[in-house]
């Protein structure tokens, strides 16, 4: 069975759906890698590297995409909304899309999937259970833009984060805060602690408390009522705009004692809730630096301009996307584990094993047989068991 992996398309996306070093596992699995020429080159995997691992190079993607059972991806359609389209006259019937497709913020472009006939399937979708842990694309990467946003903070800040005794003086450790301690959240608390800040967290979920205690970071309490915060996977749950107001207010005296906020609070499939307003920015004192990691689903701050840095009352608030392949080489190593591993999970000693009793394949895949049946992806689409989504 072969796999084909293509050059990423996206605008901006530098990453590679598979790495040298996964080919052997994947080899040992019966399966066959084929790798559209240069598609590793941005990352730090140059065509000779895929070679020595076995790796057949080919030159046009349509020809990847005609001698591939699979398809593996970073970005899918969906994922990827201005060049993605491009690849669907490419797709085989039932040939498999595998990558992250944002299919809960786009079921259209599933739908638009579905009508090529092809097995899409969804790795930001993969649960949050033990044994997918190795496969969790959404953990592996929030661990990178953990990690650089406290560099981009740090570099946009006009302070040192450490404290520093010296002959001119004491420098006070830079203070950062940090709203939502998903991986993100605590990959940042981590990074800022290294390199010696003050680090405070928050985050709806209690049950997270004692990670952030664990990593050096004070918890902020705040009095809300979060017995409904947290769904069946570990999530955030979206809450009513009351219960967001109330928790801005409480909010702003920790942001405006802050030298440096970052943001990561996001629920699955919506836009990021507003945590800090306006006027919580206009607290902050001149030359603070807000780092937004929701910019891509509209931002936690009001301020925020996905993909651009703006200075609001004298405060550097930036909206990066695309964050994880600014650090392409090591992002394109954990996301390639991850789908080497849920690959291998699909297909036993070369040939392919659909089981939809089991829970990662039954929460990832998103079409077959023409048709979508993933239940939230026909839900959002307005589709019912009668219509067009019915599992076939």
């Amino acid at each position: 069975m072969i796999i084909g992996i293509p050059k990423e398309t996206c605008p901006g996306e530098k990453r590679v759906a598979c790495v040298p070093a996964s080919l052997p596992s994947l080899r040992k699995g019966g399966l066959e890698v084929h790798i559209e020429c240069g598609a590793g080159a941005e990352s730090g995997y140059p065509d000779a590297a895929y070679t020595e691992q076995g790796a057949t190079l080919v030159s046009s993607r349509s020809q990847l995409f005609e001698q591939a059972r699979i398809i593996a991806q970073v970005r899918t359609l969906g994922a990827n909304p201005e060049q993605g389209a491009s690849d669907l006259p490419l797709m085989r019937q039932d040939q498999l899309i595998v990558g992250m497709t944002d299919a809960l913020s786009n079921p259209h472009a599933v739908q638009k999937l579905s009508t090529r006939n092809v097995q899409a399937w969804a790795m930001e979708l993969i649960p949050r259970i033990s044994r997918a842990q190795s496969m969790d694309v959404l953990s592996s990467m929030g661990t990178i833009t953990g990690y650089k946003a406290v560099l981009l903070a740090a570099h946009a800040l006009p302070k040192m984060f450490p404290m520093l005794v010296t002959a001119a003086g004491t420098v006070p450790p830079a203070k950062v805060f940090i709203i939502g301690a998903g991986v993100a959240g605590l990959q940042a608390i981590s990074m800022a602690r290294r390199l010696g800040a003050a680090v405070e967290a928050y985050d709806l979920r209690p049950t997270v408390k004692d990670q952030v205690l664990s990593l050096g970071a004070r918890f902020v309490d705040l009095p809300l009522d979060t017995s409904d915060t947290e769904d069946k996977g570990g999530y955030a749950k979206a809450q009513d705009e009351t219960f967001y107001e109330r928790q801005r207010t409480l909010l702003t005296k920790a942001v405006g004692a802050s030298d440096v906020v970052i943001t990561t609070a996001t629920v699955p499939g919506r836009q990021a809730p507003v945590l800090i307003t306006a006027e919580m920015v206009a607290g902050m004192a001149p030359g603070s630096v807000i780092v937004d990691l929701a910019a891509e689903r509209g931002g936690n701050c009001a301020l925020t301009q996905p993909g651009q840095t703006v200075v609001a009352h004298g405060v550097t608030v930036i909206g990066p996307d695309h964050l994880a392949s600014t650090v392409p080489h090591h992002a394109s190593q954990m996301y390639s584990k991850n789908m080497a591993t849920f690959l291998l999970h699909l297909v036993k000693k070369g040939e392919l094993k659909i089981d939809m009793e089991d829970e990662i394949t039954r929460e990832t895949l998103l079409t077959r047989d023409g048709a979508v049946v993933h239940p939230r992806i026909r839900a959002l689409l307005g589709e019912t068991e009668g219509g067009q989504g019915e599992e076939r």
